[in-house]
């Protein structure tokens, strides 16, 4: 069994290519939930910040939802 790689609000965001008042939103939408805290700092789980993104642009399928891995090209 692998450990969840987790993630500050801040490199989440970075990392979904939105920007951390998005993630933040999130949550407050139940986009997207904590896994656990570091100190004041809420940490969330990779996939689930993913996840978070292809829902919140309405799709289902995709290339691990990182912006530009469609697939398609330009």
């Amino acid at each position: 069994m692998t450990t969840p790689t987790l993630l500050t609000g801040a490199l989440a965001a970075t990392e979904a290519g939105v920007s951390p008042a998005t993630i933040r939103k999130w949550v407050q939408l139940g986009r997207l939930s904590p896994a656990g805290k570091q100190g004041r700092a809420q940490l969330f789980r990779l996939e689930d910040v993913f996840a978070a993104e292809r829902d919140a642009r309405g799709g289902r399928g995709g290339q691990g939802g990182r912006p530009g891995a469609s697939g398609q090209d330009a």
